[in-house]
């Protein structure tokens, strides 16, 4: 039975309940401890009742073996579950999105106890989130020096720079190229070269926006990850996320494009450099994710059976410049067929990309990755990106990204009566219900189609040849 004891002092009326839970290997009896206090204007009846509710919840915690933390706030807790799941094995880039994502929560109810975090208070987090001018966009800053001459007379390669600021050498190239990058870079690099930030570069404040109803989900999800955590170790005795309200996100339709658009993209295919004819007919071929391609290496391709092994992506951040992860999930490791037209596009792809590597010489830096630099280094995934904005610009084409020709090659496989099962698989999808889910429109676009051969065939007399 729960102890309530009743305490008047200079801040009010509050109560002290004490539960029991037998005695420890010395005989010493446990005791549970927790302080209840009353909401304001509460009368004595409703007091009483109140408390003895809270006794009642507090004596069964105790008892089905709930330890409450009535110290630890929610920014400690989470940067335990953060180091929890990096141990565990969690994708850098996920770990990195988390810690964004902490920047907005942690002010909001990072100094909230655990034990007293509740749904109203996730609530009113995610009711500010959606205000307007809750995010500001990233400063940048823009080279206003020629950083290659400086370089030069301070005898520092892109390496010596990169060890004195901690930028990566690729994001030291793009400055040199006069690429904008933002400001802690750009601060970085200045501190460096032992120069005033505003010295070096042209600063761009950032404008305020809205975040996207997406992006909302995100912090919501993280909050509900790190709570799942703290109910799995009885620290909590719910997970106050469950019961707050996420926000709604409306299904939008993929993006992907008709078939004409695929003739003109591949005609205007035909003026532009080899190496992004072939990636941008890999993109739709494969239905691959621009990583996937970008971390395609020489000994994935099989020449002779007309197919290619995705099992890595080549991903980057700017705390950590280019690097290799292994694929979403198990099942994203995959084999994937390509016609026989694509890969003989490869096959003279690897003819110039011999030469290209013999006229580096010493020079060529030998990652084997098909999609290189001049001197043999890795690309930045995003270049994919940007290269096929610039090329849709350049030939008056619809607006292109890489996705779209994953949903492309989706769309093409559905509606020629392809299996989900086999579409999911080449899609390197963990499960079909994903798959369905992403292309339920064009399966029913393809569903009505099929309906009309079968009346044709059927009911209208009409002769399928």
């Amino acid at each position: 039975m729960a102890n309530i004891k009743r305490i008047e002092g200079k801040t009010g009326i509050s109560y002290q309940i004490t539960v029991s839970s037998g005695r420890d290997l010395n005989g010493k009896q446990l005791r549970h401890f927790m302080t209840w206090k009353p909401e304001p204007g509460m009368t004595e009846r409703q007091m009483q009742k109140a408390v003895e509710k809270a006794a009642f919840e507090f004596e069964q915690s105790v008892e089905q073996g709930f330890q409450f933390d009535r110290k630890q706030t929610f920014a400690q807790y989470a940067e335990y579950v953060l180091d929890l799941k990096s141990r565990s094995g969690a994708k850098f880039r996920t770990l990195e999105r988390y810690g964004e994502l902490l920047e907005r929560i942690n002010p909001a109810i990072g100094h909230i106890r655990l034990s007293a975090l509740r749904p109203q208070h996730i609530n009113e987090f995610l009711k500010n989130l959606s205000e307007e001018g809750i995010k500001k966009a990233e400063a940048k800053a823009t080279p206003k020096v020629d950083f290659s001459a400086l370089m030069k007379e301070r005898k520092l390669t892109n390496k010596a720079l990169s060890d004195q600021s901690g930028i990566s050498p690729t994001t030291i190239t793009a400055v040199k190229q006069g690429k904008k990058v933002s400001l802690p870079t750009a601060a970085a690099l200045a501190g460096a070269l032992g120069k005033e930030t505003k010295t070096l570069f042209t600063i761009e404040e950032g404008q305020k926006e809205t975040l996207s109803q997406k992006t909302i989900l995100e912090h919501y999800r993280l909050i509900h990850t790190v709570l799942t955590q703290a109910e799995k170790e009885m620290l909590v005795p719910y997970n106050a996320a469950a019961k707050a309200t996420p926000p709604k996100i409306e299904k939008t339709e993929v993006n992907y494009f008709q078939p004409e658009d695929i003739v003109n993209i591949r005609e205007a295919l035909e003026t532009e450099p080899l190496k992004w004819k072939v990636i941008t007919n890999l993109l739709l071929i494969t239905g691959c994710r621009r990583g996937e391609i970008m971390g395609l290496q020489w000994d994935k391709i099989d020449f002779d059976h007309d197919q290619i092994k995705i099992d890595k992506n080549l991903l980057y951040s700017p705390k950590r410049g280019i690097y290799e992860d292994s694929t979403k999930t198990s099942s994203s490791k995959r084999f994937v067929k390509i016609p026989s037209e694509i890969t003989a596009l490869l096959q003279e792809y690897r003819a110039e990309w011999l030469r290209l590597k013999l006229r580096n010489g010493d020079r060529w830096q030998n990652t084997d990755f098909l999609f290189v630099k001049d001197n043999g280094s890795p690309m930045i995934p995003d270049s994919i990106t940007q290269w096929l904005g610039k090329f849709s610009k350049r030939h008056g084409l619809p607006h292109i990204n890489p996705h779209a020709f994953r949903h492309s090659m989706a769309s093409i496989l559905i509606h020629s009566g392809a299996d989900i099962v086999s579409v999911s698989k080449r899609l390197g999808h963990a499960k079909t219900s994903t798959t369905t889910d992403i292309y339920s429109h064009v399966i029913a676009e393809a569903d009505s189609q099929n309906a009309e051969c079968l009346a044709d065939a059927l009911l209208r007399g009409k002769s399928a040849g």
